[in-house]
């Protein structure tokens, strides 16, 4: 098998040679990988059987000054208008929402979005997908939200609020994004990716963030929408969803709507045995491994023992890509990176 078709066996549960391991890097890490091993690209370094394709930047950042006031020095805004503050730790930011003044929904609508679909955007992806497959290895686009990039124009608190006591500021917060990400689906899956990733974080460590009847109003149609407008184009295509936290609640509805690959499985918030156990047969996994406490806190002995536990009992009869939950942060020492990576070519069937 190539790696290409070693990871669609795992993640379609037909018989995978070995279990496909995957994890992101913070800047930190990433530059400590180049340091330590003189490799510039870890998913090439690491040996992954996919490799993951974004857009390219904007030539044409709107001017969103308009949105803000004074701004703290270093400040930056992205390409959909969101702010971000330098905050005191690493890469992390604090996160300003120009919309959270809004009063008036036409006010959402006539705030500018970025070019995403303009064609240059979007140039040449196809190729380098077709190269990723003719190299052996799979191709992941990442990714389509609804729900964060929302959020992160109108404020968390502002958001949710709207969405259960002013419905038509709630839609156009929403439906501005759904209109932009289901055409982003489409192409992708023009494209030939053989992974499209989707998602929205809505669930916190105890719960979800939301109803599950507030969810199913306003965001279950929309992700529905945009994983049938990819299939429609690629039905080949995987439907990877992404979200932290406590979901258990929605996870049939996610299978409902053509979710094929759930992430990242949050040891500190599901039990992906548990998941397994009952979603095993229409479902594959993506994570299992604990980003908050085995990989900054573990040994590797334990590490290992973790690896372990879960290729034998999650990747039982396929169905798992094992990876850490959530991007690896500057806390995870670099000797537990790589204790996961050597637990999994141990474990995972990896050739001797």
């Amino acid at each position: 098998m190539t790696p290409r078709e070693n990871l669609q066996a795992a993640l379609r549960r037909t018989g995978p040679e070995y279990i496909p391991m995957y994890f992101s890097l913070c800047p930190y890490l990433e530059a400590e990988v180049k340091r330590r091993t003189g490799a510039a690209d870890y998913e090439e370094y690491f040996g992954f059987d996919a490799r993951t394709f974004g857009l390219t930047p904007t030539k044409h950042q709107n001017d969103y000054s308009r949105y803000f006031g004074p701004l703290k020095a270093g400040t930056t805004i992205d390409e959909w208008g969101v702010g971000h503050e330098p905050g005191s730790l690493a890469h992390f930011t604090r996160f300003l929402h120009p919309m959270e003044n809004f009063e008036d929904p036409r006010e959402v609508w006539d705030f500018p979005m970025p070019d995403i679909l303009a064609e240059y955007r979007w140039e040449g992806m196809k190729e380098r997908v077709d190269q990723c497959h003719e190299r052996g290895y799979a191709a992941i686009f990442s990714a389509i939200q609804i729900f964060e990039p929302a959020w992160y124009l109108r404020g968390l608190d502002h958001l949710l609020c709207d969405m259960m006591t002013d419905e038509e500021m709630a839609s156009a917060c929403l439906k501005r994004m759904a209109d932009h990400q289901v055409e982003v689906a489409r192409r992708a899956a023009r494209c030939g990716f053989d992974i499209i990733v989707f998602g929205d974080d809505v669930g916190t460590q105890k719960a979800l963030m939301m109803s599950c009847e507030l969810w199913r109003k306003w965001l279950k149609p929309d992700m529905r929408n945009a994983i049938a407008a990819a299939k429609e184009i690629n039905p080949q295509v995987l439907a990877y969803y992404h979200s932290d936290g406590v979901i258990s609640d929605i996870i049939e509805d996610l299978i409902e709507i053509g979710v094929d690959i759930l992430n990242p499985v949050q040891p500190e918030c599901i039990d992906p045995v548990e998941v397994k156990r009952l979603y095993g047969d229409r479902l594959s996994f993506w994570g299992t491994i604990g980003t908050q406490t085995t990989m900054p806190f573990g040994t590797p002995e334990e590490i290992e023992g973790k690896v372990k536990e879960m290729i034998e009992v999650v990747g039982r009869g396929g169905g798992l890509c094992i990876a850490p939950t959530h991007m690896l942060e500057p806390e995870v020492p670099y000797e537990n990176l790589e204790a996961f990576v050597g637990a999994v070519r141990k474990y995972g069937g990896y050739a001797k």
